[in-house]
């Protein structure tokens, strides 16, 4: 018969035995015990991206496509494609953004998905470019946060072996 799992009362302890024996017991600040095992599990989606689906393979081929709207009193650019203006409602087009830009904001992420664990802690930042509206939310690369700052100038990079998924882009700073 197995033995009991140990019990952790820090969450991360309790993931490190998840890591190295598949099971442990966390105890929370009410003290109430939890089992919690590794179950992996996988799924597999089928997804489509429809109207969205120009800026995806436009990573692909190492461009960024935004959106404007087509109104001639509004002509408002977003940097996150939109198939309609959410100023005013008018349709879209589809237009070529520069591949660089500026950190408007940032944070660094300590926690994140298991796609992202291995780059933990890593950072994300809204870009804002010129003549858009709106800013690209992606991640930023080979910089540290105490180096980070607002107005940073940041270059667009793109992955070789693209996913078509929005990690097919990240920033890093220019030089």
């Amino acid at each position: 018969m197995r033995a009991r799992p140990p019990t952790y009362s820090k969450f991360r302890d309790a993931q490190a035995e998840l890591e190295k024996n598949g099971a442990a017991i966390f105890r929370d600040a009410e003290g109430v015990e939890s089992l919690i095992i590794r179950y992996p599990y996988s799924i597999n989606y089928i997804h489509s991206y429809a109207e969205d689906s120009p800026f995806f393979l436009a990573l692909a081929e190492g461009k960024l496509k935004g959106s404007r709207c087509t109104k001639k009193g509004c002509a408002f650019v977003f940097a996150t494609p939109r198939s309609h203006c959410m100023v005013c409602g008018s349709p879209t087009e589809w237009v070529d953004l520069p591949n660089e830009g500026r950190v408007h904001s940032w944070t660094t992420c300590h926690f994140g998905s298991e796609a992202f664990l291995k780059e933990t802690p890593y950072n994300l930042a809204m870009v804002e470019f010129d003549g858009v509206g709106s800013l690209l939310l992606v991640r930023l690369k080979d910089a540290v946060e105490k180096d980070l700052f607002v107005g940073m100038p940041v270059v667009a990079r793109y992955d070789p072996k693209p996913k078509y998924s929005i990690t097919d882009v990240w920033f890093v700073p220019k030089k």
